[in-house]
């Protein structure tokens, strides 16, 4: 299903940018929508939006509803890696193993781009769900997307990052979890409660699935920061190595790799743990869940 969900998203992200790339009207800015789709098709493994079909299906029995705003999410995460990537940000030349959108398009056009995607997803939601989603839940929706994009979400994450950077000391672990929270936990949180909402569900079973999927930003970061020291730039498709030639503080560098290891298998049982509790336990959840092992 994992497989099906990824196709699914890929087929409706391409005709999404082709849709207006087809359209004459928008010749003169044809650059900046070819920039937007670069990074956003360029592949991965689509976690964000398949949670966010997963949940919708979980609560409604159906995944349907969910694929703009699924789409829209994706759209959201590829403007994070766009900006990530700048030279003022990361400065990283790699992404998904293709160049950065920035070595592809140059700078200005790159953060054109990234600053367009955050706009053109809510108007993806709007547009193709406004005829078979209510208002209200449209609304909610996009409230909850406003947070996870800003400052309180991975605006937030991605300050905090920066601020880690370059110090001649280590940060302190609740600013090492803030990092997470934000810059990795608050799209993994907003994808589930998205699809959630669409599909009906209740405060508490919203809250539940948040629950997870802060958790598993949690254990994402916890492995991410891992394989910045144990695989290649080759498996990985991006510059590894980063963080230490940045003198940043992460799971790895603060507790060793050992005990960032054994913290990352903590995490990973609360998120068995979660979804055996609150009863949201199906295979998808479960088998990307295991990826994290």
């Amino acid at each position: 299903m994992i497989n099906e969900y990824k196709r699914i998203i890929e087929e409706n992200l391409e005709k999404y940018f082709d849709e207006r790339l087809q359209n004459p009207e928008y010749g003169l800015f044809k650059d900046v929508i070819e920039s937007m789709k670069y990074t956003t098709c360029l592949g991965g493994k689509r976690l964000r939006a398949v949670f966010c079909l997963e949940a919708c299906r979980i609560f409604s029995g159906d995944y349907k509803a969910a694929i703009p705003t699924a789409c829209a999410i994706e759209m959201l995460h590829a403007q994070s890696l766009i900006h990530d990537d700048l030279p003022c940000m990361d400065n990283d030349d790699l992404r998904r193993g293709k160049p950065s959108n920035h070595k592809v398009y140059g700078e200005a056009t790159a953060t054109l781009a990234g600053d367009a995607l955050i706009s053109f997803g809510p108007q993806i939601i709007i547009e193709k769900t406004q005829k078979t989603v209510t208002p209200e839940k449209i609304v909610k929706l996009l409230y909850e997307y406003s947070i996870a994009a800003g400052a309180f979400g991975i605006v937030g994450g991605q300050t905090a990052d920066i601020e880690a950077e370059n110090r001649k000391e280590k940060i302190p672990v609740e600013h090492l979890n803030f990092i997470h929270k934000y810059k990795t936990g608050a799209l993994f949180k907003f994808s589930l409660a998205a699809g959630a909402i669409l599909g009906g569900a209740d405060e508490k079973q919203i809250e539940a699935i948040k629950n997870f999927g802060e958790k598993f930003g949690l254990a994402f970061q916890i492995k991410d920061d891992i394989l910045d020291v144990t695989s290649t730039t080759d498996i990985m498709g991006k510059t590894l190595g980063k963080d230490e030639n940045a003198n940043k503080s992460t799971y790895v560098t603060i507790f060793g790799l050992k005990s960032a290891k054994e913290k990352l298998k903590d995490v990973i049982q609360e998120c068995y743990d979660i979804l055996e509790k609150d009863n949201m336990k199906t295979e998808v959840l479960e088998k990307i869940t295991d990826t994290l092992k």
